[in-house]
């Protein structure tokens, strides 16, 4: 495994982590969880992502449960705060009222003392921004935070982020997390270059864009019995991509992978990893033969000739625009 800092701070992680978005706590079951969790530990991830709003809490109990048994330091352990956990008024968003107390019971769903990377999992438009960001700084100055970072925040809102907590000192943001893969790079545009320049690392996720960049799911063809595709109740964000545009760019990109001797999903995570601006690519895994493919794609090089390739083929998708 390879380590990366997080933006301009000194933390480290793994540039493969493990998150357990539609994944523990919902479609997997908890042994699941401790037998990826294992496996992760042992290829050498040292960073594990969850949110409060995973199947209500459910998500952050079983990445709590499967990493009890590791010592709290060997890894970094990051959760999230934004959407409703609740049908009241003060249940949802970004106040300090509902980031204070989310942030404890998060703590208990994961059996933790502190929690290294805590994200707002959205921007909050009803709350003055100066608010979200003092509560984040108190948190740290508790111990009960050991960073703070965002989740698909605009260049703009990361702009504002960073000139406020300049001008009141604060502990500066040191991540977003968006999503991110050949197919969804808005990112490009103006979050990694303004990100770059206020000390901001991206965490993305999504990186195989739901399994389609894994090779599985063909043109004309049926979905896969058990695949995350076939299974609505897991997912509906991924029929989006079930067109034949977008299905053949991926058949075109397995043979580039075949060709180079690795795997689609290798492929498409080091294409994302050639990025400087990316702190970590997560990765979401049910069986622990999948993390064992994915965290090859550390010592995957891309050839200048090879990206040059890569952009030839997605050319073809331009203009496409999955649900999200």
């Amino acid at each position: 495994m390879k380590y990366r800092n997080v933006g301009n701070s000194g933390l480290k992680i793994s540039e493969i982590g493990l998150g357990s978005w539609l994944t523990y706590g919902t479609a997997a079951e908890q042994e699941a969880a401790h037998t990826c969790i294992a496996k992760a530990f042992e290829l050498g991830i040292n960073f594990f992502d969850t949110a409060n709003a995973y199947n209500r809490g459910e998500g952050e109990k079983a990445m709590g449960a499967a990493l009890k048994p590791y010592r709290r330091e060997s890894y970094v352990l990051s959760t999230k705060v934004y959407f409703p956990m609740d049908s009241g008024p003060n249940d949802r968003g970004l106040s300090r009222k509902h980031i204070m107390e989310q942030c404890e019971a998060s703590l208990k769903r994961l059996g933790t003392d502190y929690i290294d990377m805590y994200f707002c999992h959205r921007y909050d438009s009803d709350t003055p921004l100066e608010e979200t960001l003092r509560a984040l700084d108190d948190l740290q100055a508790q111990g009960k935070i050991l960073y703070a970072a965002v989740s698909e925040w605009s260049a703009a809102q990361l702009t504002d982020a960073y000139g406020i907590g300049k001008r009141l000192n604060l502990r500066p943001l040191i991540a977003n997390q968006p999503i991110y893969n050949m197919f969804e790079r808005y990112i490009e545009h103006e979050v990694l270059p303004v990100s770059g320049q206020v000390g901001i690392g991206q965490i993305v996720f999504s990186p195989l864009a739901q399994g389609i960049l894994t090779g599985k799911y063909k043109p004309g063809q049926p979905l896969p019995t058990g695949s995350r595709g076939a299974d609505a109740s897991v997912n509906n964000v991924i029929s989006s991509y079930m067109n034949d545009t977008v299905l053949n760019c991926v058949q075109e990109l397995d043979k580039l992978a075949k060709d180079l001797g690795i795997t689609l999903s290798q492929l498409a995570l080091a294409w994302i990893l050639r990025e400087p601006g990316i702190s970590a690519a997560l990765i979401g895994a049910t069986k622990p033969a999948q993390i064992e493919e994915n965290v090859k794609a550390v010592d995957v090089t891309l050839q200048p000739e090879t990206c040059v390739e890569i952009e030839r083929i997605l050319k073809q998708a331009e203009g496409f625009e999955p649900l999200r």
